[in-house]
Parts: C-alpha cells; structure tokens; sequence
C-alpha cells in the first residue's frame, strides 16, 4: 500500500504530505479503513526501565507531535510511541516553507520550531486514545521563552503530562529553538537536571506511580561533552537516555537539493554520527543507564549497528518516511 502511495505524497510539499497523512490517520484510525495499515502485532519484549516494551522499534517524537495519531501508529507494529515535541503554550513554529527532503540521501532537513497545540490538548488526546502500550511524551520549552526561564517550561509540561505518560522525554538538543541546545551543558544542565528529578519525585508521591525521565541529546557534541552529560545523567539519576536528534552537520549532503536550508537533517546522513555519540555515551555511562538509540535507521543493519553500539532500544522517523510501514515490521521482528 505504502508504495503506492508514496510516489503521490512525495509530489507535494513535504510539510502538506505531512498534514496530508496525519488527517488521513486520524480519520481512519478508529474505523474499517484502518485495515489498510494495521500489522499483526510482533511479540518481541524488552524490558527497561521499569516498563515493558512490546518490542524494541519506536516512534520518533516529531511525526505526531499532537498525539493525534496514536492509535494508528500503534497499529502499525511499533512497541512504543513518542508524541510531542509539546509545549505549555501553542505556537505556530517557524515560518514556512521549513520542511524539506533531501532525497538523493534519504534525508529529510526540518527547522518547524516546535510548531504544535499546547500541552492541554495533547494530553486530552493522550487521554483518548485506545493504545495501552509504552506511550513517552516529548517535552520542550516555547520560543518566546527566556533561556534562563526556559526550565520553568518543562516543569509545566511535566506535571501536567506526567499521569499519562509511560515516560517523559526531555528535547534540549533541537536546533530550531533559539539557545536550547545550550541547556545541555554545564551549570544549565545540572539546573534543569535538578529541577526535574524534585519534580519527578514529587509527581510520583501525588499520583502513585514512578515515571522515568529521558533526556535526548544531539548528534553535534566532541567527546568532552559527552563525557560532561554521561557524567550529569548518572549523578542526577536520569532514567534514559535518546541519542540522538538532528545535526547540523551538512558534510554528506554538500551540493545536494535543499542541503543548505538552515535547520537539522535527519535520516540516512545522520546515521553514522548518530552511532558514535550512542558508542561513546556507552562507554562513558558503562551500563548504569540505558541508552535509545534513533538516527538513520532505515534498515536491520542500521538498527543492529545502533544496539552493537550500545542502545537497548531503537526509534525511526525518516527512515520510516522513505521506507514505510514495512521497516517497523521487518526490524520488530529480527532485532
């Protein structure tokens, strides 16, 4: 079906196949038609932080960030779904045109700015969907937001996320939110860090329940920082880890088409880089908390390379654009 319909979609412009598609699933995910996209669920469980996942293959943050989608997503095979990113307030992103493909790569540059609803709407989706899997939601702060308030954001999205979520994902490494990345190091790390964990134990005393806290970093960090992170992660007892998001990097796709629009690139090209932050964040963090691995996995060896690398857990996003449904089956079953 899905090659049928790419042709169509990748005719468009790629943020209104996007739309496009969202409507579409949204529509039929609780209907007959969602018979055209339903998989036969693959048993492949991995246990991890204290939740079990039906099996290792997730979706991204970023595809659905409304959580309008979930119960077709879930439809499709994957073992845990990733909404967001969500903040307290809606905005509208970034100007448009900000979505583009990088084709002869299989890459897909977006700088959308956290264009999404609001944490309140999110979370009456969240609350209506049929999906009892692994459901993490992917926090952010809002662009008119002070850096130095920018924590302020997140606590907001936490609590109001936090009874409805299986996990919480903290994005402080995309690279469309002015200064964001720059909560990943140092002093502003260990902040927010702080912060969040006082809020996480709060949160798991009012409602009965302990939901770990993942922090997702960028593909664009040296081995010092790395090392820096690892060692903030482990001393505030940060649940997991996801490496990695968008880079800026554009050395593979120099001369393509649209490769110098400003923004993160994702897919095929951020696959190798993407793999040795997740080896060396391994190495710094020896075990003492697991790492998601998500960045140019559009085949089994991809997504072996990333679990030899050291993740327990892998997610897709453009691979999953390029290469459909049928790669979520094919890597659910034989990881």
């Amino acid at each position: 079906m899905y090659s049928l319909v790419k042709p169509l979609l990748f005719q468009c412009d790629p943020e209104h196949s996007h739309e496009l598609t969202l409507e579409a699933l949204a529509k039929t995910q609780h209907t007959p038609l969602a018979a055209l996209y339903r998989r036969p669920a693959i048993h492949n469980p991995v246990e991890l932080m204290g939740l079990t996942f039906s099996n290792p293959v997730g979706l991204a943050a970023g595809l659905d960030k409304n959580g309008e989608c979930i119960d077709a997503f879930a439809a499709m095979g994957f073992g845990f779904v990733e909404v967001g990113t969500v903040t307290p307030r809606p905005q509208d992103g970034n100007p448009k045109p900000r979505l583009f493909r990088v084709k002869p790569a299989e890459g897909i540059i977006n700088r959308m700015g956290f264009n999404n609803r609001g944490i309140d709407y999110l979370v009456e989706n969240v609350k209506n969907a049929r999906f009892k899997g692994v459901l993490g939601i992917n926090i952010g702060k809002n662009k008119d937001t002070p850096i130095e308030h920018g924590k302020d954001d997140y606590l907001v999205c936490m609590e109001k996320s936090y009874e409805h979520a299986s996990y919480i994902t903290v994005n402080i490494s995309s690279p469309n939110t002015p200064d964001l990345r720059s909560l990943q190091y140092g002093d502003a790390l260990d902040d927010l860090l702080g912060s969040l964990k006082e809020k996480q134990a709060e949160l798991a005393q009012r409602h009965h329940k302990q939901v770990p806290l993942v922090v997702k970093i960028a593909p664009d960090l040296n081995e010092a920082e790395i090392e820096q992170i690892a060692d903030s992660l482990v001393r505030f007892n940060i649940d997991g880890v996801i490496a990695t998001n968008t880079t800026l990097d554009r050395e593979l796709v120099f001369e393509l088409p649209h490769a110098q629009e400003a923004g993160g690139l994702s897919g095929r090209p951020v696959q190798n880089k993407s793999t040795q932050v997740i080896a060396e964040l391994s190495r710094r963090l020896n075990g003492k908390l697991p790492i998601i691995g998500v960045g140019g996995i559009d085949s089994l060896t991809a997504a072996r390379e990333k679990m030899t690398a050291g993740a327990s857990l892998v997610q897709v996003y453009s691979g999953f654009i390029y290469h459909g449904p049928k790669l979520v089956q094919n890597l659910a079953r034989y990881l």
